[in-house]
């Protein structure tokens, strides 16, 4: 009986394209390489089609309803995300992160309570946009992971926001440097928002 690896060195020396062309697509998703991608596509077309349908249809239906909150940058099916909107959300305090991946990492860990907002780089930083943000903070913690490009991020926003009557902190020192929060475990992330730092 062939097996998945006949199967697929058939396939090599037979060029099926539209098999090619789903291997190149999942190889360009972050952390697949060839072989994930193989398995993958050959599962998706040979082994569980439906699965495979309901893949591509959650895919479509995500990328066509995902945005997003136009007031912190996280992810949202609506203007506003469910935390943005959660009256019962202190929004007095308000976590910046790098990316809304962040946001759903924190939320895991359940430690914080406040609002959010998303800053990728200096570069993509809408002063005007950030002004609306912090409208009624109190306290602005920065949870970026410690390298030289997010202690000039720090810097530029304290510098922007310099004469409001914030206080700003940073998440403690045990999160590893030039690791991304994501890949945190959760007590670790949990212990250094609440041991953060003033700055």
């Amino acid at each position: 009986m062939p097996t998945l690896h006949h199967k697929v060195e058939y396939m090599k020396h037979h060029k099926i394209e539209a098999f090619e062309n789903l291997v190149e697509a999942f190889q360009s998703l972050p952390s697949i390489g060839k072989k994930s991608a193989i398995r993958m596509a050959y599962h998706a077309v040979m082994v569980d089609g439906f699965a495979a349908m309901k893949l591509a249809h959650a895919l479509e239906t995500g990328i066509n309803t995902i945005q997003k909150c136009s007031k912190c940058h996280n992810m949202s099916e609506d203007e506003l995300c469910t935390i943005c909107s959660d009256p019962y959300r202190d929004s007095s305090k308000l976590c910046i992160v790098q990316s809304a991946k962040d946001i759903l990492t924190i939320e895991e860990s359940g430690q914080f309570k406040g609002v959010y907002y998303v800053v990728s780089e200096v570069r993509d930083l809408d002063e005007a946009h950030l002004f609306y943000a912090v409208g009624g903070v109190d306290e602005i913690i920065f949870a970026f992971p410690p390298s030289i490009a997010t202690d000039t991020m720090i810097l530029y926003i304290e510098d922007k926001l310099q004469g409001l009557e914030i206080s700003f902190t940073k998440i403690a020192q045990g999160v590893p440097t030039g690791v991304e929060l994501e890949n945190i475990d959760i007590m670790s992330l949990s212990r250094a928002l609440e041991a953060r730092v003033k700055i």
